[in-house]
C-alpha cells in the first residue's frame, strides 16, 4: 500500500497543497512551525478519519474558512483508490470514494492504513489510560476495520446512558441501554483481549533486542471480572456488574463498567513502567508498542504506511537502527525532521524542505 498523490486545500497552514508520492522514504524538512507535521497529520486523517493532535476539527481548517479538504490516491496493489474528504466547521464533514459520496464515512476505514510513531507516543507509557485505550482501538480498526462502528455505536451508547443517569429521569429506560453498552462493549474487550494477546509475544521479543536486561510485557486491566476472548460473556459479565454498581453509577452519572473504564498495563519485570521506567527505558516501550504494531499487521498480510515525526533526535543509535531497519522495509515511509543533521547518515530517500507552508524538493 502507498499513497501517490496527496492534495489539501484551507489545512492548517496549507492555502493549496498538491503532492505527487512515491515509495520508499519521503523525507520532510521544516522548523518547528513550518507546516511538517501538518501533512503527516493529513495523511493520519485519511487512515483514522480524527487527528492524533486535537480532538475537534476547527483547528484543520484555515482561518476564514468554513471547510478544509484532503485529497488522497491511495494505491493497494490491485487499485487505485481516491479518497476525498471536506471537513466543515458549521456542518457535517463529508466524504467521497472515487468522485462517488459515501452514506457514512465509516466506509473510508481500511482504504489507508498507517502506523505512526512521535515523540508524543512516550503519553502512552506515561499518559492516561485513554492514551493506551486509544492506542489498542486503533490497532483493532486497522486490522479489521468494521470495529470502527462497532466503537462508535459503543460511545453513543455510552454518551445516552451518561445522559439518563446523570437526569435520573425515567431511569427506567436504561436497561436498554444496559443491553447496548453490554453487547458492543463485551465485542471491543474480546476484540481488544484477542489482538493483545497476538500482540504481546512480539512486543516483549521486540523489546528484549532493545533493551534486554527485563523482560517486558502487556496485561488487560478490566472493568469486569474474568474478561475474555468470548464476547458473549464479557455482555453477561457488564450486565451482572451494572446490577453491583448502579446505586454509584446514578449518584455519579456515569457508567462505571465497559472498555472505557479498561487499561493496558505495561510491565518491566515485576512493576509498573508508569512511575517507574526511566526515560529510555520508556522510550524503549513506547518503540516497542510502534514497532510491534507493524509487525503484527505485515503477519496479517497488511503493508501500512509508515510515518516518523520528529523522533530520530530523541533516540540513541541503538533504536535508531531499530526504526531505520523498518523505514527500508515498508513499502512507503514519511519522515519528518527539523534539520537534516537530525537524520542517520545512512538514511536516504525523496527530500523536501518545508516553511511557511511551502513544499519544495530539496
Amino acid at each position: 500500500m502507498h499513497l501517490n498523490h496527496l492534495s489539501l486545500k484551507n489545512y492548517r497552514s496549507y492555502l493549496e497543497l498538491e503532492l505527487l508520492l512515491e515509495k520508499g522514504i519521503t523525507i520532510f524538512i521544516g522548523r518547528n512551525g513550518e507546516g511538517k507535521t501538518n501533512i503527516v497529520e493529513s495523511i493520519l486523517y485519511l487512515a483514522f478519519l480524527s487527528s492524533h493532535r486535537t480532538s475537534s476539527d476547527q483547528p484543520l481548517v484555515q482561518l476564514g474558512n468554513n471547510s478544509a479538504y484532503i485529497r488522497g490516491k491511495i494505491d493497494n496493489g490491485e487499485r487505485e483508490v481516491l479518497v476525498e474528504l471536506e471537513i466543515n466547521t458549521d456542518k457535517a464533514n463529508r466524504a467521497r470514494i472515487n468522485q462517488n459520496p459515501v452514506r457514512s464515512q465509516k466506509e473510508l476505514y481500511g482504504i489507508l492504513q498507517a502506523i505512526y510513531f512521535s515523540p508524543e507516543d512516550l503519553d502512552l507509557v506515561r499518559g492516561d489510560p485513554s492514551e493506551r485505550r486509544r492506542f489498542i482501538d486503533q490497532l483493532l480498526i486497522l486490522r479489521s476495520p468494521r470495529m470502527a462502528g462497532v466503537i462508535a455505536d459503543y460511545d453513543r451508547a455510552v454518551r445516552q446512558r451518561n445522559s439518563l443517569l446523570k437526569t435520573r429521569s425515567n431511569l427506567s429506560s436504561l436497561e436498554s441501554w444496559d443491553q447496548q453498552v453490554a453487547t458492543f462493549g463485551g465485542e471491543i474487550i474480546a476484540a481488544r483481549i484477542t489482538t493483545l494477546n497476538e500482540l504481546m509475544p512480539i512486543f516483549s521479543d521486540v523489546y528484549k533486542e532493545i533493551s534486554p536486561e527485563k523482560r517486558a510485557y502487556i496485561t488487560y486491566k478490566s472493568s469486569i471480572e474474568s474478561s475474555s476472548t468470548t464476547p458473549q460473556e464479557n455482555t453477561t459479565a457488564i450486565l451482572e456488574k451494572f446490577k453491583e454498581v448502579r446505586n454509584q453509577e446514578v449518584d455519579r452519572g456515569l457508567t462505571l463498567v465497559g472498555p472505557h473504564r479498561d487499561d493496558l498495563l505495561l510491565m518491566l519485570g515485576d512493576h509498573f513502567v508508569k512511575g517507574y521506567a526511566s526515560h529510555g527505558e520508556s522510550w524503549s516501550i513506547a518503540l516497542s508498542l510502534k514497532l510491534a504494531s507493524y509487525q503484527l499487521l505485515q503477519d496479517d498480510g497488511l503493508q501500512p504506511i509508515l510515518i516518523l515525526d520528529d523522533v530520530f533526535s530523541e533516540l540513541d543509535e541503538e533504536r535508531r537502527h531499530r526504526l531505520i531497519s523498518l523505514a527500508n522495509s515498508a513499502e512507503q515511509t514519511f519522515i519528518t525532521v527539523a534539520v537534516q543533521s537530525d537524520l542517520p547518515p545512512e538514511l536516504t530517500g525523496k527530500f523536501y524542505t518545508v516553511k511557511s507552508g511551502s513544499v519544495k524538493p530539496l
